[in-house]
């Protein structure tokens, strides 16, 4: 067994954490692609749907968690420019640098590589994250050190921290940027959740799950937070810090840690806790639990994976997930579903009816992601064993990302129709049960229907804080895209019974906002459409963050300076958390 590498510094090394740069939605040499924005519900989930599609960005959560877990000085840039990364390295004395990235970023990884090297000799490379699963990584970027797992416990032992340490969770929102309809959504305290994360890995281990072969494949995973009650305690610390009732739980499959889970229930319920959930979940996990188990710990959004009708995963087996799909809806849950394009049995012939099979289950979201593998994979090394898997020549790593092509020769579908039969899954949901967001609205006011009145008061003042805008800004939106398919009998229909609903549930006041307010929403969402038709894009603003050791040397040098150079003026700037300004934020 090879003896773990440690820094010759320990903690009195000075870290940069970076992710890839961008920008990010477009064509360019280092592997960025106009398909594949740095938006998880545009790239994957909304991508169809125009103005109605849900635009947010999500911070690179792993680095964070790294960065608050290491005594060391630590500073993070997040979604920089390729200049604003040059720059940084050009000005800064670091020691390590480290870089996380998923595969198709790889070009950036080696660009990002050449300059450290260039500007920062000395320094240590440290490379992370999902790229690292690629067999011949090693020889394509000139790193130093590939971090395969556990990127915090790697730091600790790297930098001579005891890896055992509790965790410290970073106090962060789960999304930034959020927009609809044209419209940025609400920035207030309590209206972002906070992001949540208390294991990674998962040890189901369905054969093409990159997280799951990452964190050592099927029957492993890591739990930071092994017991309810110090999970209790970290939400208790973030609801306290962000303001928030509400947490976005960064867990492949949550509720599988039953005990847990059930002991964090009865906290919540002691506490008198009416916190919200948004948790990812296979279907057999989720049929486990009674309906009144998951009201109670507050489980109002989940990401299920509905694979397909005929697929061979066992945590499917037995489950009707479209009978799930509405049980879950009708008690407000709302759920994204997610559904695979070319698994093994996918023909020419039954593709249509693959597709509408999915399209059945009227989730309030759906993803739809071609059958890919991934390195580090099963499914990768099967086709490999098999000869079936494409070269980098053949299909550039930038394209594996699952919006696109195959990566392999699939056994029935042409090379190329991969692409379309996605595109009329993703059409097809669209058509069928319209926007996302009429469809969230729906599940919504079921939920404050069936549950405002409640026994339980933890569940009364849940539903009523999370549909406080039923009566207001989505009677508006509901009568804006009501305008909006004045010209479609079947949809206008729908949406004339929605809007009838919200006011026969809300009153006059809501019959008062919805023309005045929802004239506004009409025009704002045209102009959206009318900039997306002429390409316009959005882009992640920058971060750039300090954690409390890097702040205190930051301060130091910063005296000295003052000191030598007779420094005099205003407070010393300490850049933590500055993102740049909105101007910087959109890509024309």
């Amino acid at each position: 067994m090879h003896a773990h590498p440690q820094h010759p510094k320990k903690n009195r090394a000075k870290i940069l954490l970076s992710s890839v740069f961008g920008p990010y939605a477009q064509n360019d040499e280092y592997g960025s692609r106009a398909i594949n924005p740095m938006e998880l519900y545009h790239n994957q989930v909304t991508r169809f749907q125009g103005a109605f599609s849900l635009r947010m960005f999500h911070r690179s959560f792993g680095l964070m968690l790294i960065q608050n877990n290491v005594d060391a000085p630590c500073t993070l840039l997040d979604f920089p420019s390729l200049e604003r990364f040059t720059e940084e390295i050009r000005g800064g004395d670091y020691d390590v640098v480290g870089i996380s990235a998923i595969l198709p970023n790889i070009g950036k990884v080696a660009k990002m590589c050449t300059l450290v090297r260039q500007h920062l000799p000395r320094a240590t490379l440290v490379i992370g994250g999902h790229i690292c699963n690629k067999d011949d990584i090693e020889r394509l970027v000139n790193a130093d050190h590939f971090v395969r797992g556990d990127g915090v416990a790697w730091f600790r032992n790297f930098l001579g921290q005891d890896p055992a340490e509790p965790i410290r969770h970073p106090m962060a929102y789960s999304a930034h940027g959020g927009r609809t309809l044209g419209i940025s959504l609400r920035n207030k305290p309590g209206d972002t959740a906070a992001i949540l994360v208390p294991s990674v890995g998962c040890p189901v281990g369905c054969n093409f799950c990159s997280t799951s072969a990452l964190f050592g494949g099927k029957g492993h995973h890591i739990n930071f937070y092994e017991t309810g009650d110090a999970l209790f305690a970290v939400m208790e610390q973030l609801a306290q810090e962000l303001k928030v009732h509400s947490f976005f739980v960064l867990d492949e499959n949550f509720l599988l840690h039953r005990k847990r889970a059930l002991r964090l229930l009865e906290l919540m319920q002691a506490h008198d806790k009416s916190w919200s959930m948004y948790v990812f979940s296979s279907a057999r996990v989720l049929q486990s639990y009674t309906i009144e188990q998951l009201v109670g710990l507050g489980v109002s959004w989940v990401w299920m994976g509905l694979e397909g009708q005929s697929s061979r995963y066992a945590k499917l087996k037995g489950v009707d997930t479209h009978a799930l799909v509405r049980t879950l809806q009708s008690h407000g849950i709302r759920v994204l579903g997610s559904s695979i394009i070319g698994l093994e049995d996918h023909t020419p012939e039954n593709m249509g009816r693959v597709i509408d099979e999915a399209v059945r289950h009227a989730a309030d979201f759906h993803q739809f992601m071609l059958y890919t593998p991934i390195a580090g994979t099963p499914l990768h090394a099967e086709h490999r064993a098999d000869g079936t898997l494409l070269d980098d020549a053949a299909m550039a790593p930038a394209d594996v990302h699952g919006q696109y092509r195959f990566n392999y020769r699939h056994r029935h579908l042409p090379a190329g129709e991969e692409g379309r039969y996605l595109h009329q899954a993703f059409q097809r949901d669209f058509e069928v049960n319209g926007p996302s967001l009429a469809r969230l609205i729906q599940t919504q006011l079921t939920g404050w229907r069936r549950y405002r009145n409640h026994c339980d008061g933890r569940i009364r003042r849940r539903i009523r804080w999370e549909s406080d805008s039923l009566g207001t800004t989505s009677v508006a939106a509901v009568w804006a895209m009501r305008r909006w398919y004045l010209h479609d009998p079947r949809m206008k229909k729908r949406l004339d019974t929605l809007l009838r609903d919200l006011h026969q549930a809300f009153g006059i006041r809501s019959r008062l906002i919805a023309p005045l307010a929802g004239r506004f929403v009409h025009a704002m969402m045209q102009r959206e459409q009318r900039r997306l038709d002429a390409g316009w894009t959005y882009e992640p603003p920058s971060f750039y963050e300090m954690n409390p050791a890097a702040q205190k040397r930051f301060m130091g040098e910063a005296s000295k300076k003052k000191a030598v150079r007779g420094f005099s003026g205003g407070a010393l700037p300490v850049p933590c958390a500055r993102a740049y300004q909105p101007s910087d934020t959109f890509e024309h």
